[in-house]
């Protein structure tokens, strides 16, 4: 793929996620649920759902990667493609106030939300950074685990993606991702629709090509775990979909002992 056309898939994605934020959103973008019951759909709790801001939870993922991240008091988090900031926040709960949490998004409409929504709720340990996760704006091996949800897909470049991951987590971080994969070839005509794109479905990878690019990423221990459960959300937010996409759990591990990423030495 060419640089040009990896570029307008950027900007097609970013001017739909831009109307999101903006609040012209809903299941014609993203892989959600539908009437605003998408998160509880996906796993999340609903203590879970009232303890962030309101206006934090867009409904746009297809899974739960706190449920296989295993948060530690005092980790540093990031997340890829934060979006309004609804994992973050429940990241932050878990890592503490020795701890720290990242989000990382290349919509500037979003990275404003999600900014303004840690101010109202006083989160001094969330930050929220304007950028691609193709070129992630933070220094190598300072993080202790890389979250994602529902974004990696959107991506042209997911081999650029999981070597960014790679760099910037500590020896012995690990990634925690929730993200759609193809069980099935698609029609050119839905693998050409750019809502289908947009929708986290037409970007969808094969699981053994996800494989390959973590394990040449250097990821080891590469878990991809495919939820045959999705199909009905996934139904629901892009009739038909179902029969080509599911949700899936991806998890790897950077070689290597622990290493120091607290507050006081990560960037």
């Amino acid at each position: 793929m060419e640089t040009k056309e990896m570029d307008q898939i950027r900007g097609q994605v970013r001017r739909a996620y831009a109307k999101v934020a903006k609040g012209a959103g809903g299941c014609s973008v993203g892989c959600c649920g539908t009437d605003g019951a998408g998160s509880r759909a996906l796993g999340y709790t609903e203590a879970e759902l009232e303890s962030v801001p309101e206006g934090a939870d867009l409904g746009l993922g297809c899974g739960n990667p706190q449920a296989i991240a295993a948060l530690r008091s005092g980790e540093t988090v990031l997340d890829l493609g934060s979006g309004a900031g609804f994992d973050c926040f429940l990241a932050a709960r878990r890592v503490g106030r020795t701890g720290r949490v990242i989000g990382v998004d290349m919509t500037p409409e979003m990275v404003s939300k999600a900014r303004d929504n840690a101010r109202r709720i006083n989160s001094p340990n969330v930050e929220f950074r304007l950028g691609e996760i193709e070129h992630l704006p933070i220094s190598d091996q300072s993080v202790n685990v890389v979250l994602s949800n529902c974004v990696i897909n959107l991506s042209p470049e997911k081999g650029t993606v999981f070597r960014e991951a790679f760099r910037v987590l500590a020896p012995g971080g690990r990634l925690a991702i929730s993200d759609v994969v193809a069980i099935a070839d698609m029609p050119p005509e839905l693998a050409a629709n750019v809502e289908a794109l947009t929708g986290c479905v037409a970007g969808a990878a094969k699981i053994e090509a996800l494989r390959a690019l973590l394990v040449e990423a250097g990821f080891e221990q590469v878990k991809i775990e495919p939820r045959a459960e999705s199909r009905a959300f996934i139904g629901q937010c892009m009739p038909g979909a179902e029969d080509y996409v599911v949700s899936a759990t991806i998890e790897g591990i950077k070689p290597g002992g622990a290493s120091c990423c607290g507050p006081s030495c990560c960037t």
